[in-house]
């Protein structure tokens, strides 16, 4: 699988945030990584990165942060090798025998949920809940239509439903700064595609995906709860699974999961949605830190865990 968050479309994306990237590659290695500011100083980012075919890529490629981390006098280096040449069960003593120890927190999910789109989509649609197929079959037949947009003024329709949403269930989403920049970046170029679910042409569900080279990752959506007994996010994902796959992608990303024993997890509703439309959960190693200012990341872990503990 191709991680978006290590393409140049993301590196794109970051840049016009006005994030300073840094892209580099060897033999077997490639990372994307973007400087970001931290209560100990300068870091060196890469999300999902870095990516290595084997063990001794990774060692390259984890050389090369730190030559950049020095560069640039960074504290240290922020890592998530998903796709590294290890595996996730072999990455804690892998990670810590290099002198890495677990982030704070893990910056992007832990766990996800991926369906492929191997093979016939007739076989993708077995996989799904019966209601999730018959949704997609017939929904036509209550006046519900669908189309893909590239156009970034669409995504106002998307900002509108998820501020209703985050009303409704108290959450903050993301800045509609942050997305509209994300969706004039990656629409016109292909790299993201708004898709809209529309009754009698008024919108009443969007979901907005960011695409690599083989996957289609499921990164932000909502819907208008006036029409919530239409379900039509199910065919709305279902759409977009079909498109994907018309379009020669492998697989389609759904994005985090809560862990199958937390029944109480705040991500357990949608993770039963995601689950519904079939597909295999995927286990990556986390977020590790690699310090380069060892006594500045050291001071910044202790004062860290005053705060906590004074909270």
């Amino acid at each position: 699988m191709d991680f978006f968050l290590q393409t140049p479309a993301w590196a794109a994306v970051q840049r016009s945030l006005g994030r300073r990237v840094h892209e580099q590659s060897g033999p077997g290695w490639s990372f994307l990584a973007i400087e970001e500011k931290n209560p100990a100083g300068k870091v060196i980012y890469t999300p999902y990165g870095p990516v290595a075919k084997s063990v001794d890529a990774f060692d390259a490629a984890t050389s090369a942060l730190v030559e950049l981390a020095k560069k640039e006098r960074a504290v240290f280096v922020r890592m998530e090798p998903v796709s590294a040449g290890f595996t996730a069960s072999e990455a804690d003593a892998l990670l810590r025998s290099r002198g890495l120890q677990p982030a704070p927190v893990n910056l992007q999910p832990e766990l996800s949920w991926i369906v492929d789109l191997e093979g016939d989509f007739k076989d993708v649609l077995a996989g799904m809940k019966p209601t999730n197929r018959n949704l997609y079959r017939n929904i036509h037949k209550k006046g519900v239509t669908f189309r893909a947009s590239q156009d970034p003024a669409d995504i106002k329709i998307l900002l509108h439903f998820l501020h209703l949403t985050a009303a409704r269930n108290g959450f903050k989403p993301q800045s509609d700064e942050y997305l509209t920049q994300v969706a004039e970046s990656l629409l016109p170029s292909g790299a993201g595609t708004l898709f809209i679910a529309e009754l009698e042409g008024e919108p009443i569900a969007a979901a907005f995906t960011y695409d690599s080279a083989d996957t289609r990752t499921y990164a932000h959506a909502a819907l208008d709860d006036t029409h919530r007994k239409l379900s039509a996010g199910i065919p709305l994902l279902v759409n977009l699974m079909a498109d994907a796959k018309e379009k020669g992608l492998k697989h389609v990303d759904l994005w985090g999961v809560a862990p199958e024993d937390q029944p109480d997890h705040k991500w357990a509703g949608f993770t039963s949605f995601k689950k519904s439309f079939g597909g295999r959960e995927v286990t990556y190693p986390g977020t590790w830190d690699l310090p380069v200012n060892k006594l500045r990341y050291g001071a910044y872990q202790v004062a860290r865990k005053l705060r906590d503990k004074l909270r």
